[in-house]
């Protein structure tokens, strides 16, 4: 029984798993600019899969009793067309995308082809033309929704907390936008405007976790100034051990149901639509449980550690703790004695409670009580107890 209770999983539920986040903020910085750099690069070089609706295209629904979806797009390729994407629209029609074709004669040549060859008539193939104008228009308006969005955060934020965690969850949200769309670049997915939408919709579910923890940080840096014990990065990495568990439960949460949407819905069940929106939202989400704990408080960190009075209050506390080491290792090398020129105590005790008392606090550890805190007296005693046995 004696390691009951210390699990991993039990000492993150208690705040008590000793990550210390905040303190290798250089190297999640360095994580996030390598992945940044990397995305960024590939957007530029690669490029995005658009769909028709961005840059135009025809659009053929043809019923899924003809034969699989491969044979549907050779059909239409040995027509003459060149297939953008194919899938599979429920139980009843597959969905063929492809190059935009403007004369008319031509569209109606490659129905008649493909009917042809899976002895159909053309008027069971439907066919629908989408300009490029309509994508553009859907991003004019998806941009300006994100810019209204961004600076509602802002101002939001501001009002809440302050401008330096404003700042932080802005940057969290920016990092997951450019990550999901770089994992968009790199592997070639293609983007409709239903990954538009599911872009926004990450938004709201990465700011609220973001929120979560800047809630928390804000309860324990409060008065921080006030104490000679804990820096602020000390106690924002508290804040995010405390919180670490509900930030991994909201994300499990969150991506297990968009998981099935994607994997069930969109792959066993053939429910075509449902995968631009879910693939969307599970990369965007999983990008968000990370940005969350990894990037946004560690910013925040960093902000705050250039504000003169808490690098103030830093060097306070360095200093406080520089003293009680320096008296333990005298306390160690000359520990009281008794008449007789024994250590009083024993001298590995008093070295230990003078180094625990001079060092810094374990990473996710909560601050030590002061003296005679927490203790309730007892009745018809004293405080803090009885009074002395003899």
């Amino acid at each position: 029984m004696a390691g009951s209770g210390r699990g991993l999983a039990a000492r993150l539920y208690r705040g008590e798993a000793d990550v210390d986040i905040v303190g290798r903020r250089k190297l999640w910085f360095t994580v996030a600019g390598i992945a940044i750099i990397i995305a960024v690069a590939s957007m530029f070089v690669r490029g995005f899969t658009l769909g028709i609706e961005f840059e135009g295209g025809n659009q053929y629904n043809v019923p899924v009793k003809v034969g699989t979806l491969n044979e549907v797009e050779q059909a239409f390729t040995d027509a003459g067309v060149s297939v953008k994407t194919g899938q599979t629209m429920g139980d009843t029609q597959y969905v063929i995308k492809t190059e935009l074709i403007t004369d008319a004669q031509r569209q109606t040549q490659i129905k008649d082809a493909v009917a042809k060859h899976f002895n159909i008539t053309p008027e069971q193939i439907s066919d629908s033309a989408v300009s490029t104008s309509w994508g553009g228009q859907v991003t004019n308006k998806a941009a300006l929704s994100l810019a209204i969005f961004l600076a509602a955060v802002l101002v939001y934020l501001i009002a809440r907390f302050e401008w330096r965690m404003a700042v932080a969850a802005v940057a969290s949200l920016l990092l997951d936008l450019v990550l999901t769309g770089g994992v968009y670049s790199l592997v070639g997915f293609e983007v409709t405007p239903s990954t538009v939408i599911g872009f926004l919709t990450i938004l709201g579910f990465a700011l609220y976790d973001v929120v979560v923890v800047f809630d928390k940080v804000q309860e324990n840096t409060r008065g921080i100034t006030g104490s000679s014990t804990t820096t602020y990065a000390e106690a924002a990495n508290l804040a995010v051990n405390q919180t670490l568990m509900r930030s991994i439960n909201t994300g499990l949460v969150a991506l297990l149901p968009v998981g099935g949407l994607l994997f069930i819905g969109a792959g066993l069940l053939g429910a075509g639509t449902l995968k631009d929106l879910g693939l969307v939202l599970f990369i965007g989400m999983g990008v968000a449980v990370y940005s969350s704990i990894f990037f946004a408080t560690p910013v925040l960190a960093e902000l705050k550690s250039r504000e003169p009075r808490l690098q103030q209050h830093a060097n306070r506390v360095k200093g406080k703790r520089a003293a009680l080491a320096k008296e333990a290792a005298a306390r160690a090398a000359n520990p009281p004695r008794d008449s007789d020129g024994v250590p009083v105590g024993g001298p590995a005790k008093s070295v230990e409670r003078s180094e625990l008392a001079g060092a810094a606090p374990r990473p996710g550890a909560r601050p030590a009580a002061r003296p005679g805190q927490g203790k309730r007296p007892r009745a018809g005693g004293r405080p803090g107890g009885g009074g002395a046995r003899r």
